[in-house]
């Protein structure tokens, strides 16, 4: 089952991989009519979050929480546990390991958000993905193809470009470098 749920996980990467990352309710309304299905909840807060998540659930979409733009939650396993029980999200989005593992555990999927700003945190990638085995790793800024080609030949993880991303040529960088998806907050892409 979970091969099942993995593998249907990447065929919609493969097959819309614009992600709409939504940072307000705006885009909220505005990303359930573009063609996106997967959802990526970068604001909230513990009140709202179960309602924002049931609107895109609602529109046919996968949706992922970012745990740490979530006002309210803390950075303990808890948080996640309670993500699982008052929504029903997909999965989330972190840059804390434990948070990852522990939706791994529940049966969320889990996406690693990792700042790719030195050689340092560019090394540190293939060692947390090795420990971790994230179901994807979301990389920002998403601007660098060199990068992405090279942690994509070095990672057994579907790696996701994200941040700065503004116009189909950024977008196309990114995929032809090898990344399975993009999240970008521009809604024109989104509508691309």
């Amino acid at each position: 089952m979970i091969d099942d749920k993995k593998r249907k996980f990447r065929v919609i990467l493969e097959d819309c991989p614009v992600i709409a990352a939504v940072k307000d309710e705006t885009g909220l309304k505005e990303c359930l009519y573009s063609e996106s299905q997967i959802i990526f909840l970068l604001f909230g807060d513990i009140c709202s979050v179960g309602r924002y998540v049931e609107i895109a659930k609602s529109a046919g979409k996968m949706v992922f929480v970012h745990m740490d733009l979530i006002n309210g939650l803390g950075n303990k396993e808890v948080a996640v546990d309670f993500i699982r029980e008052h929504t029903g999200v997909d999965g989330i989005i972190s840059t804390k390991p434990q948070l990852v593992k522990r939706a791994k555990e529940l049966g969320l999927f889990g996406i690693l958000r990792i700042f790719v700003i030195d050689s340092m945190a560019f090394g540190n990638i293939e060692k947390q993905c090795a420990s971790l085995v994230p179901d994807a790793v979301e990389i920002l800024p998403g601007l660098m193809p060199k990068i992405i080609k090279k942690l994509c030949s070095t990672v057994n993880v579907p790696i996701i470009a994200g941040g700065l991303i503004s116009d189909k040529e950024d977008v196309m960088n990114a995929l032809n470098a090898g990344a399975v998806a993009i999240s970008v907050t521009n809604q024109r892409v989104w509508f691309m």
